[in-house]
């Protein structure tokens, strides 16, 4: 099958974003889209291609005195009927067009069609960034060559609607148990029923209270919430154990170690199993590229609700930020979509915050 991303698409980033949308690319089905964008990067004589696993990394070598990092991911949630694409004069809906194909032909777009710019730069097109972390492409890179993510300042091209979104709440997951004795449910009174049990833990995040905070004039909100409960043998059984599955996103002036603490104060009394945890990111906008950056936008940043491989790079002491066109509110989403000229404002943006 020849590439679909041929010279005419690649310096347009509205078709750009189409042709990526159109190559299904749901989380662990990377390959085909992987072996395209490596096709044509390795066509351009300004950058040095490498790979690993579905993670493609391009790199200029200019002798710059600064590197930039621009990083979108590969994949997608899975299809709901919404491939592919489908566009008229002013949007573009399909699987991916928010988040994050527009931002990603984005990066794509500029890596071939701007041989020159100011900075180094290091592009990331990876894979399994809507799965858990240990699948991540960052982090696999990371893992294996930690010296390909060295920069800077870097821009993940999440969705943000066209501003700049600054760093990102950490997220955590946990089980909290709640346990009883099993019984035939026609004589209940024997038993201790773990599920009603669980009404005291629901009971307390209904009535949480979620914190807001401020950093380097950024507005995180926390927000702590059930995700799944599960429970129950069977129809005649008195259960004997129950599990309420909660999410903590939590603002980057929080530690992992900090937010972990915060949930067994919050389920005291419970056994608590934290089962996943990321660290938030601080803002970090005071790099002379960020600034740089943020005075072309013009716009005062927002804090990103949400967690993104800022944090990856945070970690790492790299200044991040994330800025893409996708709307973030219809990520995921059944009728996800993408205002064309959104599109086009970005590439824009990013060109002259590269070239000029």
């Amino acid at each position: 099958m020849p590439n679909p991303l041929t010279p005419q698409v690649l310096v347009d980033p509205v078709a750009l974003t189409r042709a990526l949308v159109d190559i299904e690319s749901v989380s662990g089905n990377e390959k085909e889209i992987a072996d395209a964008v490596q096709e044509v990067l390795e066509a351009c004589a300004h950058l040095r291609v490498e790979r690993i696993g579905h993670t493609v990394i391009a790199r200029t070598e200019l002798g710059r005195p600064q590197r930039v990092v621009l990083a979108g991911h590969l994949d997608t949630v899975p299809l709901a009927d919404n491939f592919p694409s489908t566009v008229d004069d002013k949007i573009m809906w399909g699987c991916g067009t928010s988040d994050m194909k527009s931002g990603t032909a984005i990066a794509l777009h500029l890596a071939v069609t701007c041989p020159d710019p100011r900075y180094d730069v290091t592009y990331f097109f990876y894979e399994c960034e809507e799965v858990e972390a240990a699948r991540n492409g960052l982090k696999i890179v990371g893992d294996q060559r930690p010296e390909l993510l060295e920069a800077d300042f870097a821009v993940l091209l999440e969705p943000t609607y066209g501003i700049v979104e600054a760093g990102c709440q950490g997220t955590m997951r946990a089980r909290v148990r709640t346990t009883g004795v099993r019984a035939h449910a026609a004589r209940s009174w024997l038993g201790d029923n773990a599920i009603h049990k669980a009404g005291e833990v629901l009971r307390r995040l209904s009535d949480y209270r979620a914190r807001e905070v401020e950093i380097d004039g950024c507005r995180y909100r926390e927000g702590l919430n059930a995700v799944a409960v599960s429970g129950g043998v069977a129809g005649n059984v008195i259960p004997d154990a129950c599990e309420i599955e909660v999410n903590f996103r939590f603002a980057p002036d929080r530690s992992e170690e900090q937010a972990a603490t915060h949930l067994r104060e919050v389920f005291g009394g419970y056994e608590i199993e934290i089962t996943d945890s990321a660290p938030g990111a601080l803002p970090g906008l005071s790099a002379p590229p960020a600034a740089e950056f943020l005075a072309l936008t013009g716009a005062t940043p927002a804090a990103k609700l949400g967690w993104t491989d800022v944090a990856r790079f945070a970690a790492l002491g790299i200044p991040a930020l994330n800025f893409g066109p996708g709307d973030p509110n219809l990520a995921h989403k059944r009728d996800e979509h993408v205002e064309l000229d959104k599109i086009e404002a970005g590439a824009d943006l990013l060109r002259r915050w590269l070239a000029d």
